[in-house]
Parts: structure tokens; C-alpha cells; sequence
């Protein structure tokens, strides 16, 4: 029994492993994205400043030809309106120096409108190379965040499998979870912000020819439509970094990060009300309980909201010096918690984590009498 409690656990840790190897893969390539498109703005603003500084030169040289010219065609006038004062020759000097320069003139007005186009091509090209450029960071930012997680959370699961058989299954469950979850975060990512950084060069080729061809306003609404594009991608982000793990959690800590978490739960799920209610002291504890805690929670909002079916949902935290209690509750269907169910699984993923932390959890419940969960951990400073 120890020796298939060691290979359980060994095939876990490969499994994880495996999974950063490819998440870490992922990271990378994204990181390249980001450095081609920073080598690629970097010449674009070379380009656009050596173009600058033609534009300016071109429009001094057709400022100097626009003089000589019309001096040239005045010329010109005199020698027509006195034509028996000149010579032949002089006639024809007059009137090739006004044709030339005017020749001239007229390039050097045509290359100035190449010019400003280019300069205007590049000019959006440079915003559609940053909009990447900003994309790619901040992925190569929300993959860091998904590596912390694997290597975390994810890690302890392995070291905590024992060889009961309720313990291999919730290791199986475990493991389905993870591909699961990774499939699910694979999914997001290329459906949402992966796929904006692909559509942000291909809307700025867009807007560029409708800009061409159908004018500036025509330009403008395409322009708002992918405003509007890199709005909804980064709504996904950010509910993407909430699912994994809440940035605010190490800014403000705990209890701001719950309320928050909570107030967005409820603005998602219209049908139900949350009440959020905190009684202790609003401290910073380590980040073992913090993220302990807020995982708690987070698993039994869902659970009162996916199984539960619940229409109110109380959640209470109270920190003391010594210790923290949590206490959850729904006005949902309820369960019977002696009959074992696949979703059990949640509960016992809780339990684990509690026990982890050396705390209690329990829980009162019966079926169409809603659900009572309270969680009481001891902490240290």
C-alpha cells in the first residue's frame, strides 16, 4: 500500500509538471510576440522620424521651386507681351526655365503627398505594433499568474493524497480537474486575448484601407468597433485573473478582495442576492490564509450558486487575534450530506484545505432546507 500511495504521487507531480513545462512553452512563445512587435516598432519609429525630416526638406525645396517658378512664369509674361523686344532665343530660354521649374514644382508637390502618406501609414501601423505590444505583456502577465497557481496550490494537492480509496478517487477528480481547467484556460485564452492580438493587426489593415477609400469618418467608427473589441478582451482578462487568483488578494488583502469578488458574483448573477458581512479586524494575514480563505469561500459561493440553486447568499468573516471564522450561507435546495455524490467532491476539496490549515469545518444542511458551512481556522502572526 505506501509503495501505490508513492506512485500515486509521483504520477501527480509528473502530470503538474508537464502541465507548467506547457504553460511555461506558452509563455515564452507569447514573449516573443511581444519582442518582434517591439523590434518592429522600434524601426517604425526610425522610419517615421527619417520620413519626418523628408517632409520637412521636401516642403523647404517646394517653397524655394514655388518662388523661382513664379518669378520664372513673370518672366515668361513679359517676354510674351513684348515679344518684338527679345530675341528668339531669349524667348525660348524664357520659356523653357518656366516649363522646367514648373515640372519640377510638380514632383516635388507629388513626392511631399507620398511622403505625408507614409507618414501617416506608418503613424497608424505604430498604434496597431503598440496595442500588440501592450497585449503581449500583459498575457506574458496573466500565464505568470496561471504558473503560480500550478506551482502552488496545485502542488499541495499531490503531497496530501493518502492511500484510503475515497482519498485515490479525489485524486483522480483532482486530476481531471486540472486537464479540465487547463483545456478551459487554453480555451479563454485563444478565444479571447490571444485572438484580440491576431484581430488587432488585421482591424489596423482594416481601418486603414476603409480610412483610403471611404473617408475619415467611415475610419473613426471602424476605429470604435475595435475600442470596443479591446474593451470585451480585457473584461475576459480580468475575469480570467479573478477565476485564478485575484491580484488585489496581495495589494489589499482579504477582506477588500472578498467584497469585491462578491459584489462581481452578484452583478453576474442577477437572480441572487449577496450579502457580505465582516464583524473582526480588517488585517492582513499571512498569504497561506488568504488564499486558503478566499479559495473557501469561493468554492462554496459557487457551489450554493451552480448546485444550490440558492436566491440569497450570507457570507460572514470575522478575524480575531487568535483565529478566523467563516460562515457561508444559502437559501437553496440543500443535500443530504450523507449520501455521496461526484459534486461531493467540492466539499471535500474544502475540507482538505481546512485540515491543511489545522481548522474546522462543518457543515448543516438538510434537502429544501438550505446550507450552513462554517470554517474556523487558527492563525499565526
Amino acid at each position: 500500500m505506501p509503495t501505490k500511495r508513492m506512485i500515486d504521487i509521483k504520477m501527480v507531480d509528473k502530470i503538474v509538471e508537464k502541465m507548467v513545462q506547457t504553460v511555461d512553452h506558452s509563455k515564452d512563445e507569447i514573449f516573443q510576440i511581444g519582442e518582434h512587435s517591439r523590434q518592429e516598432f522600434e524601426a517604425l519609429a526610425d522610419e517615421l522620424k527619417e520620413i519626418k525630416q523628408q517632409v520637412i526638406s521636401v516642403i523647404s525645396e517646394g517653397d524655394k521651386l514655388e518662388v523661382q517658378s513664379r518669378f520664372a512664369r513673370n518672366r515668361l509674361s513679359e517676354v510674351s507681351s513684348n515679344f518684338n523686344e527679345f530675341t528668339e532665343d531669349q524667348i525660348r530660354e524664357a520659356y523653357e526655365k518656366a516649363h522646367a521649374l514648373q515640372i519640377q514644382y510638380t514632383m516635388i508637390q507629388q513626392k511631399e503627398k507620398q511622403l505625408r502618406e507614409r507618414r501617416d501609414d506608418i503613424e497608424r501601423r505604430l498604434i496597431g505594433v503598440r496595442e500588440t505590444i501592450d497585449r503581449a505583456d500583459h498575457l506574458v502577465s496573466q500565464i505568470s499568474v496561471v504558473l503560480n497557481y500550478l506551482n502552488s496550490d496545485i502542488r499541495q494537492m499531490g503531497e496530501i493524497i493518502e492511500s484510503a480509496k475515497q482519498k485515490q478517487e479525489f485524486g483522480l477528480k483532482i486530476i481531471e480537474a486540472q486537464e479540465e481547467e487547463r483545456k478551459r484556460l487554453s480555451r479563454e485564452i485563444h478565444d479571447g486575448p490571444a485572438q484580440m492580438l491576431a484581430n488587432v493587426m488585421m482591424r489596423s489593415q482594416l481601418i486603414d484601407k476603409v480610412f483610403r477609400e471611404r473617408g475619415s469618418e467611415e475610419a473613426m467608427k471602424e476605429i470604435s468597433d475595435l475600442r470596443t473589441m479591446v474593451r470585451s478582451a480585457l473584461y475576459e482578462v480580468r475575469r480570467i485573473i479573478y477565476d485564478l487568483r485575484p491580484m488585489a488578494l496581495d495589494d489589499l488583502g482579504l477582506v477588500p478582495t472578498l467584497k469585491k469578488y462578491l459584489e462581481t458574483i452578484e452583478e453576474y448573477n442577477n437572480s441572487t442576492k449577496i450579502i457580505f458581512v465582516n464583524l473582526g479586524l480588517e488585517k492582513r494575514l499571512l498569504l497561506k490564509y488568504e488564499v486558503a480563505l478566499f479559495r473557501l469561500v469561493q468554492e462554496a459561493v459557487q457551489n450554493a450558486l451552480k448546485h444550490a440553486n440558492a436566491k440569497e447568499i450570507f457570507v460572514k468573516i470575522q478575524i480575531a487575534k487568535t483565529n478566523v471564522t467563516v460562515i457561508i450561507k444559502d437559501n437553496g435546495r440543500g443535500f443530504d450530506v450523507n449520501e455521496k455524490k461526484e459534486k461531493s467532491f467540492g466539499l471535500m476539496g474544502m475540507r482538505e484545505r481546512v485540515e491543511l490549515l489545522e481548522g474546522h469545518m462543518t457543515i448543516d444542511t438538510n434537502i429544501g432546507g438550505g446550507t450552513i458551512i462554517m470554517i474556523q481556522v487558527p492563525i499565526q502572526d
